[in-house]
């Protein structure tokens, strides 16, 4: 028997707050998940995002904490073009999200910023740099 990966799962203090964040990154989330405790959103390659508000976890967990300090996992977005990195991340600041990193040409050869979801969970948006010639 093999476990296959299949769900990353994020807790969220304010469940619309997230849902309006992730759903700016082109994620589908079904009509009505703003009511829900839990919510999915399957991502390409059969990976499921799952989103679970506190109560939620304490429903189930009643020692549960959310952690100190900042988030421990980061998650991050592959966008079409170094444009898009750049325009993306301009849209979540102007919409009033952290802006972590501007863009800025990594060494490793991707256009890279990074944001913080509302929870301050990390997440980055990338796109690979065109070859130098």
């Amino acid at each position: 028997m093999t476990a296959r990966f299949a769900v990353i799962g994020v807790v969220v203090s304010d469940l619309a707050a997230s849902l309006a964040f992730y759903r700016r990154l082109g994620l589908v989330f079904p009509p009505g998940a703003e009511e829900q405790p839990h919510v999915e959103a399957e991502l390409p390659g059969g990976l499921v995002l799952a989103l679970d508000t506190e109560e939620t976890v304490r429903s189930f967990h009643s020692g549960w904490r959310p952690p100190a300090g900042g988030g421990r996992v980061g998650l991050a977005f592959r966008c079409a073009s170094p444009a898009e990195v750049d325009a993306l991340y301009e849209d979540l600041v102007t919409a009033g999200y952290h802006g972590e990193l501007k863009p800025w040409d990594a060494f490793w050869g991707q256009r890279y910023a990074s944001v913080h979801d509302p929870d301050g969970n990390g997440v980055d948006l990338f796109a690979p740099l065109p070859a130098a010639e």
